[in-house]
C-alpha cells in the first residue's frame, strides 16, 4: 500500500489556464500538491472503519508556481474550500478507491483554477437606439390606455 501511495504522490499535476485568451499550461511540482489518505465518513460497513480511501488535497496558493494574476484571483475567491491562509483544501470520498478519489480531487482543483484563470470581459456601456426608445414608449402608452379603460365610468 505504501508503494502505491508514493506513486500517487510522485506524479506531476498540469493545470491549464487561459491568459489573455491564449491557452497555456502550468506544471505544478508534486511537492506543491499534498495528499493525505483519511478514512471516509458515512455509511459503508466495516470497510469504512478499516481502510483509508478518502483523500484530502492541500494546495498552498502563495507558494505555488501559478502566475501572480491567477493567484490573486484565487485568493479573492469566496470559496469555502480556501482558508484565510490561502490554502485550498479539497476532500474527496466518493469512491472506494484511493486512486479514483485522488483523481476527483485533482479534477476539482483544476476546475477551481480554471474558474479564475479566464478574465471576465469588461462591460462596455451602450445606449438604446432611438427606434428602441420610441417603441418602448409607444408600448407604455398603449398599455396606459388599456388600463384607463378599466377605471370607473363617470357620467
Amino acid at each position: 500500500m505504501a508503494a502505491r501511495f508514493a506513486r500517487i504522490l510522485g506524479s506531476a499535476l498540469t493545470l491549464r489556464y487561459t491568459a489573455n485568451r491564449m491557452p497555456t499550461s502550468v506544471t505544478v511540482a508534486p511537492d506543491e500538491v499534498e495528499f493525505t489518505a483519511i478514512r471516509a465518513q458515512g455509511a459503508g460497513g466495516q470497510n469504512v472503519n478499516k481502510v483509508s480511501n478518502a483523500v484530502h488535497l492541500r494546495f498552498v496558493i502563495g507558494a505555488s508556481s501559478l502566475p501572480e494574476a491567477v493567484r490573486a484571483r484565487l485568493q479573492q475567491l469566496g470559496d469555502q474550500r480556501i482558508s484565510k491562509d490561502g490554502v485550498i483544501v479539497i476532500k474527496a470520498q466518493e469512491f472506494r478507491s484511493l486512486e479514483k478519489n485522488r483523481a476527483v480531487a485533482l479534477r476539482r482543483l483544476q476546475e477551481l483554477v480554471d474558474s479564475v484563470a479566464v478574465l471576465p470581459k469588461k462591460r462596455r456601456a451602450t445606449r438604446p437606439s432611438h427606434s428602441a426608445v420610441v417603441k418602448r414608449l409607444e408600448g407604455k402608452s398603449r398599455r396606459a390606455v388599456t388600463k384607463l379603460g378599466r377605471g370607473k365610468i363617470t357620467d
